[in-house]
C-alpha cells in the first residue's frame, strides 16, 4: 500500500449488493412479483420505480438484468406460459380423436387459468389493445396452439359437430368463461361457496370445460 494513502475496502463487483443490503429475491420470485405488478397496474402504469419497489431490487436492476422493461415483461410472460405451452403441445400431439383433442385443450386452458389467476388479468388487458406485446403473445403462444388445432376444428365443422362460425367467434366463446375463475367477489354473490381453495377452483374449471365442450361438440350444428 502506498504511504499516506488511506486503506479502502475492496471494490464491489458490478451488481453486487453493499453491506447491509437485503438479499435479492430469487429469480422465480422476481418474475412472480413482476407478473403481479403488470396484472394489477397494466404495463404502461407499471413504472421502473414501482417494479423496483415491488421486486425488492435496486432501481437499475431491470435494465441491468433484462435490458428493458419490455424484455422483463417478456420474461414474466415466458415464465408463466412456456410450461403451459409444452403441456398443450403434448395434448396436440397425443393419439386422440378430433373431439377429444378439442376437449382436452379447452380443459387444459381452464386448469391453467386456475394455477395463475392474476395472469388472466394481464392477458385480458393486453388482448384489448394493439401493441408489440400482443404480437408477442399471439405469435409465441396463441397461434402455436390454434394452428395445429384448426384441421380438427374444420373436420368437426364438416361433420356437423361444431357450429359453422368464424374462428374468432369460437375462440372468444371458449376464453370468455375464464372470468368465472377470476371474478371471485361476483361469484360469491352468485352463490359460490367460500373459502375458495385450489381444489374448489379446479372443480369449477372442470365444470366450465364440460359445459363449454358439451355445448360445442355434443349437439348437431347447422
Amino acid at each position: 500500500m502506498a504511504a499516506g494513502k488511506p486503506a479502502t475496502s475492496a471494490a464491489r463487483g458490478p451488481g453486487r449488493p453493499g453491506a447491509g443490503t437485503p438479499p435479492r429475491p430469487p429469480e422465480a420470485e422476481i418474475l412472480r412479483r413482476g407478473m403481479e405488478a403488470f396484472a394489477e397496474l397494466g404495463y404502461e402504469r407499471t413504472s421502473a420505480r414501482e417494479l423496483a419497489k415491488r421486486l425488492g431490487v435496486s432501481h437499475n436492476f431491470i435494465n441491468d438484468r433484462y435490458g428493458s422493461k419490455a424484455r422483463f415483461w417478456r420474461a414474466v410472460v415466458d415464465s408463466v406460459l412456456e410450461n403451459d405451452q409444452r403441456e398443450r403441445r403434448h395434448l396436440l400431439d397425443a393419439d386422440l380423436d378430433d373431439a377429444e383433442r378439442v376437449r382436452a385443450v379447452i380443459a387444459h386452458f381452464y386448469q391453467s387459468a386456475v394455477r395463475t389467476p392474476l395472469f388472466g388479468r394481464l392477458l385480458a388487458d393486453e388482448f384489448g389493445r394493439e401493441s408489440e406485446r400482443l404480437d408477442y403473445l399471439y405469435e409465441n403462444y396463441v397461434a402455436p396452439t390454434l394452428e395445429p388445432l384448426i384441421p380438427a376444428l374444420e373436420r368437426l365443422r364438416a361433420a356437423g359437430r361444431l357450429p359453422a362460425v368464424p374462428l374468432d367467434v369460437l375462440f372468444f366463446a371458449v376464453i370468455s368463461p375464464v372470468a368465472g375463475l377470476m371474478q371471485l367477489p361476483l361469484a360469491h354473490r352468485l352463490g359460490r361457496p367460500q373459502p375458495v381453495t385450489p381444489e374448489t377452483q379446479a372443480h369449477t374449471a372442470r365444470q366450465l370445460a364440460d359445459l363449454i365442450t358439451d355445448g360445442l361438440l355434443n349437439q348437431p350444428h347447422r
